[in-house]
């Protein structure tokens, strides 16, 4: 069976006589044995067609969360504990305590120095050699520009100290590397020569000679003992192993730009695995959606459910249906039936598409989801040409395309009227403490610019969004700004109990045709609660009379609410404090997540079901719930933004750009989401900023470009290779125009009933972005040592499956990971330790129920950046090149005291200067001589007119464009202390306050897999 892998050895796997402590390689399965080699003692282990040879699945969850996530087999492992507080990076050998010897060891070696031996006889590679898994000795790594796959000569037989050995410890250290010791006469064997039968004690294909090969491989420091008489000599120095050795994120990335970047991506393949999120290129629609608007976590899906339950491999999409498309690339089409609307099959309703077959001349067409036969109707008959496709098939969009648009008839609309433009409605805190701060001011000030930029259909001149405007405390303002008015006039709702909305007329208005009346007011608020000293507010009650207000004008809509306390006022879903630090390592830490009272959720209800998004901005200066208040949002396809202990003076341009982003960017009112698949599947779990009434409707009160669904499947039949597994996504939806619209997207993947396949067309960004979502959707119902515990599990199942049934037999020193999952771990890793599952000192509990709700409606370009954050060494750009820095590795390893480095992961940013930072550097970037000089307290970078300055304000925009969130900018100095917040972001280290380092997780997922294996 073909197919590539790699081949890590763990640092913890203790060696035995024989057992070649190999790099990993990439494996290329099944070549022909080459000449010299020895063939194997050893059968082949995957049985023809990759499905287990014996014995049933391995028992476990198939889905992440359940409680039987620990059945036998599985392993309950949690995280080592903090590292020792150093300022220095701590030895590996200081690490021992916290994660014991992979496997129980008959020698009488101590703990320590027995796992610091096996953690140094370690060598990994990270180069991309192949390796024939089942003839001989595995080939050594090759440089890394050979890609997966290529044929690779292999090594003259004669050479005994090949790259791949590593120093032997002596036989105490020894045994027990894997089940069953080795027999003390293969201690100081030799390794036998090519051609020779192998001495007891001696897995063949493990033993890795040859000459020394260029490439990224990185010899043991150390080195092979030259010979049999050195071999029981002392253990070499323990050295740490070399961060370099293991895979690395950045490379992936890297080689997948150099290979796709900058080129046309076609989607007329059914299957075909599209370029990373990273790599930038240019889709051309010929039949399925772009990965823009669909991912998947694999291409190729397994043909029955016995093979997805031992696989363990979600089958998940990941759906952005209003996705940003760069301007190079064709817009979608809009196609019009007139009153007879779109094409659809009679019995699945799925909508007109390419996956339609036309027969009986044209006159009929088969449906490629439920296989119904359907008429055409006479309206949109025309004739076949001689291979059975219509005459004008490129002339139509829903043909030939995989995403367009239907205009919707009466039929798609509330009560059967066409609906009307949609309203915007701007609800200002005025509480003492946010006219104080002069919040109030700002907010006004900013309104009165940003109105001129309200969103617009493409044909339109002039926005149809109407605009209204309430401020509130413990009582509601409402506002006329009725055209005719020379003043506007407030309207004051103290029974915040029950709310009602106490005018109509002149409430919701063109801003076009009210604008002096709305600047009067927009000056005029600021001064009009100047002398209020009320500090109590009341928030439920505000959505309520949004929602009320929308309601009465029948149309659908969009709530600003700018908000910064704790709702303590007497009202409906008045909130207490209950940041309690004593839950936290608790079975009710759950509850933190939950919100206070139901309340909330019945609020996002009725705002779902009158077409109400809510769109929240929070500036705390200390706990208000987000929890709760942040669920009304989250349910109706809104956004929170938050700014902790805002300032105006330093804040406001993060806060005014996000506000300027949310107005203008495309979204669609009142919509609702169907997902159809072909028959053998369906989808059975949605996770998003998504409301579900039923379990097939996805109901969103507005989805805008930054907002994904993610989308799990699961068989309920067999699927056939010869068809394929269908997805089309339907979104019915209202435009900033007041047009009813459906916009269709078309996926087909390829089945198959090899496991192998399955592996090799995965997408680890979309793996993650589905893992983090059903684990953050998780913790409200579980204790999060469970739900980590499950990811970990999840991992381990999906790499022993691989294992066991795609990649060749091998030793159980090396952890084999497929080619397509060669980095989950690290981003795995980085998801245990996000504050959300794994609670820290300094985060407080607001800022992690902010996390949970953001990471939920993520798209899989977000969530890659979320948990691998881009680090660029400044120090080292050319001011002349437009090219970006190459990012490094996310790792203090990474950093060095003579370098600046910019580091980002999509909410904030941070610009880290190394004590011996270049003074010209420093100059060139904020006009001070010396680091000394540099204040930690600003958030933007100065202008400076330099070409340092130039660039890395260039720099900035790159990574802040196509962003949801505007990142806020941190400067960091080393050794200070608000280092510690930008140490967390290094995801590959040790984390501070608990949390294994990326090589530590490649331990536990390998201990975990070898005792699914056993």
């Amino acid at each position: 069976m073909s197919q590539q892998g790699y081949v890590a050895t763990p640092p913890y796997s203790q060696s035995q006589t024989g057992m070649g402590l190999s790099p990993p390689h990439y494996g290329h399965y099944g070549d022909p044995s080459p000449a010299g080699m020895m063939k194997p003692a050893v059968p082949s282990g995957a049985a023809p067609g990759g499905v287990l040879p014996q014995g049933p699945p391995p028992p476990g969850p198939h889905q992440l969360g359940q409680n039987e996530a620990h059945a036998q087999g599985h392993l309950p492992q949690r995280f080592p504990g903090p590292p020792p507080m150093s300022s220095a990076a701590p030895a590996y050998a200081q690490y021992a305590p916290a994660s014991p010897a992979a496997y129980p060891s008959p020698a009488a070696a101590s703990p320590v120095s027995q796992l610091g031996a096996q953690l140094h006889a370690m060598q990994v590679s990270g180069g991309s050699g192949m390796v024939p898994p089942s003839q001989g000795p595995p080939r050594p790594p090759q440089p890394s520009i050979l890609q997966p796959g290529s044929q690779v000569l292999p090594p003259p037989p004669t050479a005994l100290n090949g790259p791949g050995a590593a120093s032997l410890p002596p036989a105490a250290h020894r045994q027990g590397g894997l089940p069953g010791p080795a027999p003390p006469s293969a201690q100081l064997q030799p390794p036998p020569l090519p051609g020779q039968a192998p001495g007891s004690g001696y897995t063949p294909q493990q033993a890795n000679y040859g000459p020394q090969m260029p490439g990224s491989q990185l010899a043991y420091p150390g080195g092979f003992p030259s010979g049999p008489a050195q071999m029981a000599g002392p253990p070499a120095p323990q050295r740490k192993l070399d961060p370099d050795a293991v895979p690395s994120p950045i490379q992936v990335i890297e080689n997948d730009r150099a290979t796709r970047g900058g080129q046309v991506y076609v989607t007329s393949t059914r299957g075909q695995v599209p370029p990373l999120v990273t790599t930038d290129c240019v889709v051309q629609d010929q039949g399925n959606a772009s990965p823009r608007y669909i991912r998947c976590t694999t291409y190729c899906f397994p043909s029955t459910s016995d093979m997805a339950k031992q696989a363990r491999v979600p089958l998940a999409a990941v759906i952005m249906p209003f996705a940003t498309v760069p301007p190079n690339e064709a817009p979608l089409y809009l196609v019009n039936h007139g009153e007879a609307g779109p094409v659809r099959c009679n019995r699945c309703k799925a909508y007109m598409c390419p996956f339609m077959q036309f027969i009986e001349g044209g006159r009929r067409y088969q449906c490629g989801f439920c296989s119904c036969v359907n008429d055409v109707p006479p309206f949109y008959f025309q004739h076949l040409d001689h291979v059975g496709r219509r005459l004008d098939h490129y002339e139509k969009p829903e043909l030939s395309l995989g995403s367009y648009e239907y205009v919707a008839t009466r039929d798609y609309c509330r009560k059967n009227k066409p609906p009307s433009p949609p309203a915007f409605v701007f609800m200002i805190d005025v509480s003492y403490s946010n006219i104080q701060s002069g919040l109030v001011k700002l907010i006004c000030e900013e309104l009165k610019t940003v109105l001129d930029r309200l969103p617009k259909d493409e044909q339109e001149e002039t926005s149809m969004v109407r605009v209204g405007f309430v401020t509130y405390n413990k009582a509601l303002h409402f506002f006329n700004v009725k055209s005719s008015l020379a003043q506007p006039q407030m309207m004051v709702v103290t029974d915040v109990g029950e709310v009602f909305v106490p005018l109509l007329d002149g409430f919701l208005v063109s801003y076009q045709e009210s604008q002096s009346v709305i600047h009067n007011l927009l000056d005029q608020i600021p001064e009009m609660f100047a002398d209020s000293s009320e500090n109590e507010t009341v928030f439920a009650p505000v959505v309520q009379a949004g929602m009320e207000a929308l309601k009465a004008a029948e149309c659908p809509g969009k709530l600003f609410i700018f908000h910064s306390s704790l709702p303590t006022a007497e009202a409906p879903g008045k909130l207490k404090n209950r940041d309690d630090k004593k839950l936290i390592n608790t079975d009710k830490e759950k509850t933190l997540f939950q919100p206070q009272s139901g309340v909330y959720e019945a609020l996002a209800r009725d705002c779902v079901a009158h077409g109400c998004c809510v769109t929240l901005f929070l500036f705390p200066s200390q706990y208000v719930d987000v929890a709760s208040l942040g669920l009304v949002p989250q349910l109706t396809g809104g956004t929170v933004y938050k700014y902790s202990k805002f300032q105006v003076h330093l804040d406001s341009q993060q806060f005014l750009s996000d506000l300027r982003n949310d107005i203008e960017k495309k979204i669609g009112f009142d919509a609702i989401m169907r997902v159809r698949t072909s028959t053998g599947f369906r989808a059975t779990d949605f996770f998003g900023g998504v409301y579900m009434n039923n379990t097939t409707d996805v109901e969103m009160a507005a989805v805008d470009c930054d907002k994904a669904v993610t989308v799990e499947f699961k068989h309920d039949d067999k699927l056939g290779e010869d068809s394929g597994a269908l997805i089309q996504c339907a979104v019915l939806y209202t435009t900033v125009g007041g047009q009813r619209r459906l916009r269709i997207h078309n996926l087909a993947l390829n089945c198959s009933s090899q496991l192998a396949d399955l592996y090799k067309s995965c997408e680890t960004d979309a793996l993650v972005n589905f893992f983090a979502k059903s684990a953050f959707k998780a913790v409200l119902q579980q204790p999060l040592k469970l739900v980590r515990e499950a990811l970990v599990n999840q991992t381990a199942h999906m790499l022993a499956c691989y294992r066991k049934n795609c990649a060749s037999p091998s030793a159980a020193s090396q952890l084999i990971l497929p080619d397509s999952m060669k980095v989950l771990p690290v981003y795995m890793n980085s998801l245990l330790k996000s504050c959300v599952l794994l609670s820290r000192p300094d985060v407080p509990i607001d800022e992690r129920a902010f996390q949970r709700q953001l990471v939920l409606t993520m798209g899989v370009a977000d969530s890659q950046l979320f948990f691998y954050p881009q680090l660029l060494p400044l120090h080292t750009m050319d001011v002349k090149s437009a090219a970006m820095p190459p990012a490094v590795r996310c790792s203090e390893s990474r950093l060095s005291e003579d370098g600046v480095f910019l580091l980002a992961n999509g909410l904030s940013m941070f610009l880290w200067l190394g004590v011996s930072s270049p003074p010209e550097l420093i100059q060139g970037l904020f006009n001070v001589p010396s680091l000394a000089h540099i204040s930690t307290h600003m958030t933007a970078l100065p202008e400076v007119g330099s070409p340092h300055s130039q660039r890395l304000r260039v720099i900035v925009g790159i990574l802040q464009h196509k962003r949801p969130y505007s990142m806020r900018l941190t400067i960091v100095k080393q050794r200070e202390q608000p280092e510690a917040a930008f140490r967390q972001l290094l995801v590959e280290d040790k984390g501070l306050d608990g949390g294994s380092s990326y090589v530590d997780f490649l331990c536990c997922v390998h201990k975990a897999v070898c005792q699914l294996l056993n």
